[in-house]
């Protein structure tokens, strides 16, 4: 079983935090991951570019000009795509890059880079974070506290939503904060520390622990 060290808030050792294996041990698979960041990033991506047809763009209700006797091509409307302020032939529009992605593949890849994470000593464990009030001063000094405050991205994995805990981490820069088990492959792979705190990896337990052969076997 793995472990990695378990810090107070006070930024001391009081112990090791034990992993299961059958989540932080897993053998890493590349192609399985790099998959699941391609369907994240695809799935985050807004098809909101626009361009206006023809059809769609103002004026151009009537000839430009008689269709015989001016010595010049004949046109039917200003707005026709070869005219200054015409309409766009070909151009994009609003359209969907979402990717369908099993969930059992999800789940694998997500233990990959907790394993990796964990195997690299990118991980560290926290017994509680709790702010009786919004204060980034706090969460900066705790950072401090841990080694974390030069480290160019921290992920923070808390069990549950907090609104103070939240507000304290939002000003400072190179800190994410997310919900167990509510974080993406992208997530912990961006992350140089991950600050795990204690009921979090019980939630990630009761929630992505294999039940089946098979989705151990995903993508193998």
């Amino acid at each position: 079983m793995a472990t990695i060290p378990l810090y107070n808030s006070e930024g001391k050792q009081i112990g090791e935090l034990p992993l299961p294996d059958s989540i932080f041990g897993v053998e890493f698979n590349e192609n399985l991951v790099h998959q699941a960041i391609v369907t994240e990033e695809a799935n985050q991506r807004l098809g909101t570019a626009q361009t206006k047809e023809r059809g769609d763009v103002r004026g151009g209700g009537r000839k430009p000009y008689r269709q015989k006797g001016t010595g010049r091509a004949r046109q039917g409307t200003i707005r026709a795509p070869h005219w200054r302020g015409g309409g766009t032939v070909f151009g994009p529009h609003p359209r969907s890059y979402r990717k369908a992605f099993p969930v059992k593949m999800r789940r694998q890849a997500l233990r990959c880079v907790l394993s990796l994470k964990v195997a690299k000593e990118a991980v560290i464990g926290l017994d509680a974070l709790s702010f009786a009030q919004p204060k980034t001063k706090q969460a900066v000094a705790l950072l401090k506290a841990l080694g974390l405050s030069e480290t160019r991205r921290v992920l923070i994995i808390v069990p549950e939503y907090d609104v103070a805990t939240l507000k304290s981490v939002h000003n400072i820069p190179h800190v994410e904060l997310r919900y167990a088990p509510n974080f993406s492959v992208r997530d912990m792979m961006t992350a140089h520390k991950i600050v795990l705190l204690q009921g979090a990896v019980e939630k990630i337990e009761a929630v992505w622990t294999p039940n089946e052969k098979s989705e151990e076997e995903v993508a193998a």
